[in-house]
């Protein structure tokens, strides 16, 4: 297949390329600076100047490819509601250069806040209905165009997706835990996050292109659930500071932007998503990360 992928040279991306492209499949990837065409270019894809604002080149790339990989987003969080608006109008514009051909639009999604106090299963729905939920409602919105023609899938990742070189959420708590000379968790800590390492999440992304129905929704995730009290500690022995508990209401000032998800519980199974597509995690957990020293070496 010739596959269009947006968010090409991002943390997921670079590591989607390879298994595509070790598959045999062509890849054109949106490159919004010339840094990312280079990279792409070396990398072996062809790259296609644009970004998420310009639903143009959104709509080129679909339109010469077999199928489309929707990785890129705003990960603006001081205008979410922006990121959301933005999320949509790629969706929108993907989709309705697809309509009537068949051909897959994967995109991204995740399991924050879809079944507060349990884990989250594939079949369960997500609440996020209309332009103003969080991400646009672009799960369900990507959902609609199964009944024009695309096979939407939604890839519904882990709230880590960790490795070495990660520069995500793990690595900014990290961060905070450095600067502030403590390893925090927000409350008792036993609300738990669910994990997936990134080469184990590319091979999946790839097996979704090639085997997902339309409407699937496969979770990335290779942990259940890591309790966010057994994370600080491991950031914390790591650094060598002390873990303590921060209050709910002071999770803010103490972890800055990261504090609202950090008291989150987003757990999710993927014991489906295993079953359907005969993939099973096989590299390091978050656990033997953490202590591989990835996230806090030379701190």
């Amino acid at each position: 297949m010739h596959v269009f992928v947006t968010g090409a040279s991002g943390w997921i991306g670079s590591a989607v390329i390879p298994e595509l492209l070790d598959a045999g499949h062509r890849v054109t990837g949106l490159a919004r600076s010339q840094a990312s065409a280079d990279a792409l270019t070396a990398a072996g894809v062809t790259p296609l100047a644009g970004s998420l604002d310009d639903l143009d080149s959104l709509r080129a790339g679909a339109a010469a490819s077999d199928g489309v990989i929707h990785l890129g987003f705003k990960h603006d969080f001081s205008d979410m509601a922006g990121a959301g608006r933005t999320e949509r109008a790629a969706v929108a514009a993907l989709g309705d250069t697809l309509a009537g051909s068949d051909r897959p639009l994967l995109f991204a999604a995740g399991v924050a806040g879809l079944t507060p106090g349990r884990a989250v299963t594939e079949n369960d729905a997500s609440p996020a209905v209309g332009p103003d939920a969080p991400r646009g409602g672009g799960e369900n919105f990507a959902f609609e165009y199964a009944s024009r023609g695309v096979r939407p899938v939604a890839l519904r990742f882990a709230p880590t997706v960790h490795g070495e070189g990660d520069h995500g959420f793990i690595s900014t708590i990290a961060g905070v835990a450095r600067d502030r000379g403590v390893s925090g968790y927000v409350g008792d800590g036993a609300n738990r996050w669910a994990a997936v390492n990134r080469a184990d999440a590319a091979r999946l992304v790839r097996l979704a292109l090639e085997q997902a129905e339309a409407g699937a929704i496969v979770h990335a995730v290779g942990e259940e659930g890591i309790s966010t009290r057994e994370i600080a500690a491991a950031i914390g022995d790591a650094l060598s500071v002390p873990t303590e508990s921060v209050a709910p209401d002071a999770a803010a000032d103490h972890f800055g932007w990261i504090g609202m998800f950090f008291g989150f519980d987003m757990s999710a199974s993927s014991a489906l998503t295993q079953e359907r597509y005969g993939w099973t995690p096989t590299h390091p957990g978050l656990r033997e990360d953490l202590a591989a020293g990835y996230y806090t070496r030379g701190a």
